[in-house]
């Protein structure tokens, strides 16, 4: 069965600490493989999760602040070494940005000399709104309540069917006959004509969120409806919650309303001030408000709920 997980690179806010990495976190979605927000050091992290760099599928940043996009220029030419060293070309990879800041971009794409054969696109977001398909998926942006250009993300699959084993026993169909069935949507047999929803039934598809940086507003909520996995954003605890206004960032007790208000199966808490060293305060303050929280770790992995 194809692994749908979120492997968390880094969890800490705008300094690494001894004890945690600039935050970053790798979807792996069956064969997608979406980078978010790289900070410093994301090239070793990707290295010490065991996640391949030349295996990504798309890059989703937020916003332009260095802990959120740092390492991006060590990904870029890991991926530029890794085709050169293969002896060909890398397919395409896209990087999602905000399109006010696409200078950064660049500056980090020449910021050493390389010999340039990473192969990435750059895709500018100027609005909210449908992005791009990555692999079947709906990449959505929506934008957030920072002190700069700020996007969160949210991937969307498409609702599917499931067939029933039971049903398709009782009226013969084992096979081809049902891939035929499927891709026809009827099929006919000795025993007359099957439709496909006969033997089916409705399987909703998943969803995941990704929300950092950004005060409470509405866009959480449209970010973050009813998806399976949301990672939000805890820079501090409640008891900084004017800290938290000023700087325009979420505390953990606002993180566990929000996904509790957006009816989210299970959150992720992660971007920790430096203030706090203690583990497990942030999840003991979101839980108060949701009963599936998980406080991010570097280098763990956190699964996608099994589907509903």
């Amino acid at each position: 069965m194809s692994a749908r997980e979120l492997i968390v690179l880094g969890t800490a806010s705008q300094a690494p600490t001894r004890l945690r990495a600039h935050n970053g976190y790798v979807l792996r979605w069956d064969d997608q493989l979406i980078l978010f927000d790289p900070g410093e050091g994301a090239q070793r992290q990707c290295l010490l999760a065991g996640v391949a760099v030349a295996r990504l599928t798309a890059v989703c940043i937020t916003h332009f602040h260095g802990d959120h996009c740092l390492g991006l220029p060590g990904i870029i030419q890991r991926r530029a070494l890794d085709a050169r060293s293969s002896g060909g070309s890398l397919p395409s990879l896209p990087i999602f940005h905000p399109g006010d800041g696409a200078v950064y971009l660049e500056r980090m794409r020449g910021s050493s000399i390389y010999h340039d054969t990473a192969n990435v696109e750059p895709r500018p977001i100027d609005g909210p709104g449908p992005v791009a398909t990555i692999g079947g998926l709906e990449l959505r942006a929506e934008a957030l309540d920072h002190r700069v250009t700020t996007f969160g993300y949210r991937l969307t699959e498409p609702d599917g069917i499931r067939l029933d084993p039971e049903r398709l026993a009782a009226r013969g169909l084992a096979g081809p006959d049902v891939g035929r069935l499927v891709e026809r949507g009827w099929l006919d047999t000795s025993d007359g004509r099957v439709d496909l929803d006969e033997v089916s039934g409705p399987r909703p598809g998943q969803s995941m969120a990704f929300v950092m940086d950004t005060a409470a507003c509405p866009a959480i909520g449209r970010l973050a409806d009813g998806v399976d996995l949301a990672v939000f954003e805890s820079t501090y605890l409640d008891e900084h919650r004017r800290l938290a206004a000023d700087y325009r960032h979420l505390t953990a007790d606002q993180a566990g309303r929000l996904a509790a208000e957006a009816g989210v199966r299970r959150l992720l808490l992660s971007h920790f001030s430096a203030r706090y060293p203690e583990p497990g305060v942030f999840a003991a303050e979101a839980s108060a408000h949701h009963p599936d929280v998980v406080e991010a770790a570097d280098l763990a992995t956190v699964e996608v709920p099994p589907r509903r």
